[in-house]
């Protein structure tokens, strides 16, 4: 069964009467008022171009975590994560839920991070797209490490040792997933000369020129390389890579997941990487996330590990209040909304 992303429709048929509902009211600039869990420096650096573009427009901090006691003026949220570093909000929502908001923006493009409640309101928008190019690059960096034995072959005395490098040119790219980050990284691994192949959920092909489809999942295993999740985390997802996939893979693969940890059985990961042909994992995501002390993962001689990281860049900021200030502008003129998030396909 094909698994993986197909362009976002602009919106979910279940968001239409929202939406319908949001454009039959009036939504006077004198009286938006946006409440924003993001940090401090994030929230100043909004309110000056809020200055700029929308005059009228009055920003304030709330806390992180499950919003509640929202003023009752706050039309709009800009929200982070809720169930992230082990929390769980719980299958109840705060008393009063959705209060009078009537749009959120969430800073993810993932939607595994909040409860099913939390869609149970509103017209809910993702930042789908805002760390593709960053991801990409980690992506990159994560490769020719691998390729080169970076940091292994930097030296340390005057023992010099000469270790042959392995060409990224002509090697096969695999990538679990097609959606804005896999869009990007292939044209990047093109320029670079790797041969592309990707599973996506729909059979539309994919809309960048050279990139090959694979069969299933098993084929794709097969033809990588460089095998990258860039899947979404859904119930029919989780685990999707395990012990029998892994089977499947080249030998000398080197996995890498950028996308969450769930979607890989970590047990089968260490087995194969043990007594498997998997050759080396670069995982920034785990499951949980941190891993317990004294996982096997930390140690592991053909694993190496980043605190989630990959999404994270200096012009993340930038990016997450360009989508936003896109969207309200949509807002206010009562246009449909771009991103918005659609559970079924987990984004």
């Amino acid at each position: 069964m094909l698994i993986f992303s197909a362009p976002l429709p602009l919106f979910s048929a279940r968001a239409v009467p929202r939406l319908q509902a949001l454009s039959e009211e009036n939504t006077p600039m004198s009286e938006l008022l946006i409440a924003s869990q993001m940090d401090a420096s994030f929230n100043q650096a909004l309110r000056e171009q809020l200055a700029q573009s929308h005059p009228g427009a009055r920003l304030i901090d709330v806390p992180n975590g499950v919003p509640s006691d929202l003023p009752p003026a706050a039309s709009v949220l800009l929200g982070r994560p809720i169930n992230v570093r082990g929390y769980q909000a719980g299958d109840t929502p705060p008393p009063g839920w959705p209060y009078n908001l009537r749009w959120i923006q969430v800073v993810s493009s993932g939607l595994d991070a909040y409860p099913d409640w939390f869609f149970a309101g509103p017209p809910v928008s993702t930042a789908r797209g805002s760390a593709s190019d960053p991801i990409a690059e980690y992506v990159l960096a994560a490769i020719f490490a691998y390729n080169k034995h970076l940091p292994d072959i930097w030296v340390q005395d005057a023992d010099w040792q000469f270790t042959a490098l392995t060409p990224v040119q002509g090697q096969t790219l695999g990538l679990l997933g097609f959606g804005s980050i896999g869009s990007s990284l292939a044209r990047k691994a093109q320029a670079l000369g790797l041969k592309v192949i990707t599973l996506r959920q729909s059979a539309t092909p994919p809309d960048v020129e050279g990139v090959q489809t694979a069969r299933d999942i098993h084929h794709l295993f097969s033809a990588a390389d460089h095998l990258v999740v860039a899947a979404p985390l859904t119930p029919q997802t989780r685990h999707l890579i395990n012990a029998k996939v892994l089977a499947s893979a080249k030998p000398g693969q080197h996995l890498i997941n950028i996308a969450r940890g769930g979607l890989l059985d970590q047990d089968a990961l260490l087995d194969a990487l043990d007594h498997g042909s998997l050759g080396f994992a670069t995982l920034d995501v785990t499951e949980p996330e941190p891993l317990p002390a004294g996982h096997r993962l930390y140690s592991h001689p053909k694993v190496r590990l980043s605190p989630h990281t990959s999404a994270i860049s200096t012009q993340t900021g930038e990016a997450i209040r360009a989508i936003f200030l896109d969207n309200l502008q949509r807002f206010v003129d009562q246009q449909p909304l771009v991103n918005l998030a659609d559970r079924s396909r987990g984004y």
